[in-house]
């Protein structure tokens, strides 16, 4: 790709790239039209703000698009947020399709928008630069398009994961992350046990599943297989099931209106992978579907009781802070005082007796 060969392409000579990972996640086809492209990009990639930029400064001239010729189009495939806030600048319809209001540019700022710098270019030459610059790079795509970037680039241009890392300057093995998690998926979906279209939320948490396969809870559940095999079936066969309850909790079924029990990465993504090592919690999770509490059953006791008890203490603190300015003198309050005095002197009672237990266990031991 020769950066200093720039053209000059009519606005309305550009098509968008429907092939854009970034459009994938969204289920936009060869068969979707431009205004859904549009819709698209302006709903969830911010072509507001392009809009604003370019109508108060214009089109930047020495970021040009990255343009591929594909029969008788000309594709964008590097800068379709910006192709699109400059057709909505131009074409005042399409401003009122999306039912929203863009600033009016003058006429001399339109004629300037009309043409526009491209590089001529394909897929196959710009790959390694689209790669820095979405996959591990400054302006990063959504975690399921760059899968989708990094698979397309493997398959289709037949490069190995090890050289899409090497050229991208990927140094925490996230491109054979992406790409095993994109596996799965497409397993899952293969199998007919998940639909993306089918997910609880519109935003497709893709990071949740590559993230989770990395756990040895989540990964043992459905018997993933060694992450440097690229065997088109990771999950084996007879944990089908598995794989459809673990997509599942993780992306919920609006169909069947259950949602998902992972609401966020941190923490309920450790909390589930500690469930699913315990065998008790994943039964827990499985029979009620309450995360919290199958979390809970699946921690040491001695872990629990200590929290706990730490846990009463400073709730302890914290009324006896609010004493003075809170207590109203309520006789109801008082009764609950004296209760918990009573079970705060019987717990210190039980835990000297199993102290003293526990010690003299360990002096017949030690004789």
């Amino acid at each position: 790709m020769n950066l200093t060969e720039i053209s000059l392409f009519r606005a309305s000579d550009l098509a968008l790239d429907f092939k854009s990972p970034r459009l994938i996640e969204f289920g936009l086809t060869a068969r979707s039209s431009e205004s859904e492209i549009i819709s698209v990009l302006w709903e969830a990639m911010d072509v507001q703000e392009l809009v604003l930029s370019i109508a108060t400064s214009g089109f930047f001239r020495h970021e040009p698009m990255i343009v591929e010729r594909e029969g008788q189009r000309n594709v964008v495939i590097e800068g379709n947020r910006r192709l699109v806030a400059v057709k909505i600048l131009l074409d005042p319809n399409l401003a009122d399709d999306l039912n929203v209001t863009v600033p009016a540019i003058s006429q001399s700022a339109k004629e300037a928008l009309k043409t526009l710098p491209c590089l001529r270019s394909t897929r196959e030459e710009a790959w390694r630069y689209l790669g820095f610059k979405h996959v591990n790079g400054p302006a990063k795509w959504s975690s399921y398009a760059k899968a989708k970037y990094i698979a397309d680039v493997h398959r289709n241009l037949g490069v190995p994961l090890e050289e899409i890392a090497q050229q991208i300057g990927d140094t925490h093995q996230t491109v054979q992350r992406l790409f095993r998690g994109l596996i799965v998926i497409e397993q899952a979906e293969d199998m007919g046990v998940f639909s993306r279209k089918n997910r609880w939320y519109n935003h497709f948490s893709f990071s949740y599943l590559y993230t989770g396969l990395d756990y040895a809870g989540i990964s043992a559940y459905i018997g993933l297989r060694s992450a440097t095999d690229e065997d088109p079936m990771p999950v084996p066969l007879e944990k089908e099931e598995e794989l459809r309850q673990l997509c599942l909790w993780l992306y919920g079924n609006k169909r069947e209106q259950i949602p998902p029990v992972i609401q966020s990465q941190n923490p309920h993504l450790r909390q589930l992978d500690a469930t699913l090592s315990d065998r008790d919690a994943t039964a827990n999770l499985l029979l009620n579907g309450d995360l919290a509490c199958a979390f809970e059953s699946s921690r040491p006791l001695s872990n629990r009781f200590e929290e706990s008890l730490l846990a009463a203490r400073e709730n302890l603190q914290r009324v006896r802070e609010l004493l003075s300015e809170g207590y109203d003198g309520s006789e109801e309050l008082l009764r609950v005082a004296g209760t918990a005095a009573n079970l705060a002197d019987d717990l210190h009672d039980e835990i000297m007796r199993k102290r003293n237990s526990l010690r003299k266990s360990l002096i017949v031991e030690q004789a």
